[in-house]
């Protein structure tokens, strides 16, 4: 990893389209919030706890799934790490399929033999059923009713995490998610939901907040890439000067248990720390938005409409959102041409918008092929 030679200063961070010295605090002042039902719905929280989300910036809940709730999405994992391991091994890059290795195991085998077998098996396109019974879980629902309205889209930028043990690229470090999305999405409320399928804690990477972090409204100026992966990352000193947090101070731990969540909003510093434990820390982040607000994804991909104050009954269509391969039209975004099906099918690379946002001060694989992918589209 080379660091690229990179000028600090205000006048070279407005240079990055991701800059911006607006500040946005009204999204987070409570007394401008929804009014709260005096009859709570299924899943739905206390108004001090809703407060609690706004004024903290995140919120832990515990014991909100069941286990039947979530065994089909571990079920659904176990397959996608099978069907990736079956290819894999059908094309020579792996000698054993590890079949008799479990959920928290099988995975990092794979990965000891094809380095980057946990970004392919993150790489998704549609969306796995099981995912989308959590996702639109009508409990679940209601509670980001609570946080944003009766009017719920399915932001497009959700992720598994395949957090195998003592790998850098399943550790993140710290940013807003802000920092990866369009900078429409600097004027919205976007609710995550950051759900572990396995006890999450300390040794095994659960999340760190910056508490209070969010509560400037601003953005800080973030850099690409972290180490040697495909992160955004937001620097100390920076997390002070604009967001005027004191990690001393600020920092907090965010254990939760298999069946409980976290939710942050949009604009927290957050990160994952790394994984030391002898299993995978497996986890899903899954996000929505207000449904007449912009979908948040660069124009490549709309959301998913699920709950409507009109409609009741109101169904979820899945058609348009699954025909959209988020990870092949980031590709294609940064290439500016259709991706190579075949030659992304064992890439254990990822780009995306997010690098043309901020300025790129580490070089590694992931940044390479973005350079590459910009060169040969300023040739065509």
């Amino acid at each position: 990893m080379a660091d690229v030679n990179k000028q600090k200063g205000d006048a070279d961070e407005k240079q990055f389209s991701g800059y911006t010295d607006k500040a946005r605090p009204e999204l987070f002042d409570v007394r401008a919030k929804l009014p709260q039902p005096t009859e709570l719905k299924p899943g739905q929280l206390q108004e001090d706890l809703i407060r609690q989300y706004f004024e903290n910036g995140y919120l832990v809940i515990e014991d909100f799934f069941t286990e039947e709730e979530l065994q089909p999405a571990r079920d659904c994992i176990n397959q996608i790490v099978d069907d990736l391991a079956q290819k894999l091994f059908k094309a020579g890059k792996i000698k054993n399929l590890y079949e008799e290795c479990g959920f928290t195991e099988r995975l990092t085998k794979i990965e000891s033999e094809f380095a980057g077998a946990n970004i392919i098996c993150s790489k998704l396109g549609a969306v796995p059923q099981a995912l989308k019974d959590i996702w639109s879980n009508e409990r679940l629902l209601n509670l980001v009713e609570q946080l944003i309205g009766p009017d719920i889209a399915g932001n497009p930028a959700w992720n598994l995490r395949t957090k195998v043990p003592r790998n850098i690229v399943t550790t993140v470090p710290w940013h807003q998610d802000v920092s990866y999305l369009d900078n429409d999405t600097y004027n919205m409320l976007i609710p995550t939901a950051w759900i572990p399928f396995v006890d999450a804690n300390e040794e095994n990477g659960c999340l760190e907040v910056a508490d209070k972090g969010h509560r400037s409204g601003r953005v800080a100026t973030h850099q690409c890439c972290w180490g040697d992966t495909f992160y955004t990352m937001l620097e100390e000193d920076e997390m002070q000067k604009t967001l005027e947090v004191d990690l001393e101070r600020d920092r907090r731990l965010l254990p939760v248990k298999c069946g409980g969540l976290v939710l942050f909003n949009n604009m927290i510093p957050h990160r994952s720390l790394p994984n030391v434990s002898e299993g995978i820390r497996w986890s899903v982040d899954l996000r929505w938005q207000r449904a007449s607000d912009p979908a948040g994804l660069w124009g490549m991909k709309d959301g998913v409409v699920m709950r409507s104050s009109k409609d009741p009954n109101f169904k979820i269509d899945w058609s348009s959102f699954d025909a959209v391969n988020r990870h092949i039209v980031q590709t294609e975004y940064i290439k500016g041409g259709k991706a190579d099906l075949e030659e992304e099918e064992f890439d254990t690379t990822i780009q995306g918008p997010w690098m043309k946002k901020w300025e790129i001060v580490h070089m590694n694989k992931h940044v390479d092929r973005f350079m590459q992918q910009e060169e040969t589209k300023g040739k065509s």
